[in-house]
């Protein structure tokens, strides 16, 4: 577990999950809790570590304040609670940040935006904006718009998905188990909990399937399914117990876990996705911007000489040399429309050209393959 530990130390990106029974008690907010947490993150920040918290509890805190009735609400009457509950749970965040001299932004998402790749490249644009800001996201779905169709459904696939999404390190999954066992410890005393999962197999999925210290089955199932996301993203994860007092400092510190190791890096889990995308159309560059490409610089209008496809925002593109040499693949930040009108010009003339102030570079380094 030393070695887990030093992954957790050491990771440039911390994504944490809180599930609404650890912030949202039968009296209200649990203040004490989520200050010992936002000391958690201080430390974390204070050593140079960029920290992402992806939260429930909008819903559990507009409930009490609207005084609705305990267990499941209709859909109107859950997203009405989510809507009081959201302001409430922002504010929370903020005042427990604030005196750390950490400033909070609240990000509201829903399957459609992972789902659908131009709103993806929005809102992964948006996270690493806010994090080269110095600002701590907090996410949350967005309950007051989706319905049934459009939800994640549950904030640990969610988490996962944020991880992949801003390519995080490391994703920790506060929850009311200190991990995954063999069987139901309550049902089976010999049930033993995994410290460490190097692989997800069937028989680890099977696992999985018992409800496990008042985790649901789907409870504890769908952190495994986004175990399963997080590592093939090349983001280690664990599941943790979150109810004790500065929970980050106790998993640091050693406090049981399940760890799921990955076995790459986020950059090349990213480089290996786009790689394995279907092109929708090319773009042709110049000598200037092949040899900017190939010293890892990202794809501007300006280099660009030739456009073929018909491509939206966010699709994948096949990046040609003058010679007409494949160079890689790339997500393209416009539509080949647009590409069309800016090919050759500045980046500070796209503005004048397309009638709003679009991104400097066509396609962006993080989002390319060579």
């Amino acid at each position: 577990m030393g070695a887990l530990n030093t992954t957790f130390r050491d990771a440039r990106r911390v994504v944490v999950k809180i599930g609404s029974a650890l912030l949202v008690g039968p009296g209200g907010l649990r203040s004490d809790w989520l200050r010992a947490l936002a000391e958690d993150v201080a430390r974390l920040r204070a050593r140079g570590q960029q920290v992402v918290l992806v939260s429930s509890g909008s819903i559990a805190l507009g409930r009490l304040s609207l005084g609705l009735p305990a267990g499941a609400l209709p859909l109107e009457q859950a997203q009405a609670a989510a809507a009081v509950g959201q302001i409430r749970l922002a504010r929370a965040y903020e005042e427990a940040l604030a005196p750390h001299g950490i400033t909070t932004g609240q990000v509201l998402v829903t399957l459609e935006d992972s789902a659908d790749r131009r709103r993806y490249l929005n809102s992964r644009a948006t996270m690493e904006t806010l994090l080269a800001l110095g600002v701590t996201p907090i996410v949350n779905e967005n309950d007051t718009i989706a319905t049934d169709e459009i939800r994640y459904g549950d904030n640990d696939r969610l988490a996962a998905q944020v991880a992949v999404t801003i390519g995080a390190d490391v994703l920790v999954l506060l929850s009311d188990v200190d991990g995954l066992y063999t069987a139901n410890p309550s049902l089976d005393p010999g049930a033993r909990r995994l410290d460490v999962v190097d692989e997800i197999t069937p028989e680890i999925e099977a696992m999985a399937g018992d409800g496990i210290s008042g985790v649901s089955k789907g409870g504890m199932r769908t952190k495994v399914m986004a175990a399963r996301l997080a590592v093939e993203g090349g983001c280690a994860m664990a599941i943790t117990l979150g109810s004790a007092i500065g929970p980050l400092a106790a998993l640091e510190g050693g406090a049981p876990a399940t760890w799921f190791t990955a076995h790459t890096t986020p950059q090349v889990a990213r480089k290996m996705w786009i790689a394995a995308m279907k092109p929708r159309g090319e773009v042709v560059v110049d000598a200037g911007a092949e040899t900017a490409l190939k010293g890892g610089k990202s794809l501007l209008p300006a280099g660009v000489t030739g456009v073929t496809g018909a491509f939206g925002r966010g699709e994948p593109v096949t990046i040609r040399s003058a010679t007409g040499r494949a160079l890689g693949l790339g997500l393209s930040r416009y539509t080949a429309e647009e590409v069309r009108a800016i090919r050759g010009r500045r980046s500070a003339e796209i503005a004048t050209i397309l009638g709003y102030k679009g991104r400097a570079a066509l396609i962006h380094r993080d989002d390319m393959v060579l």
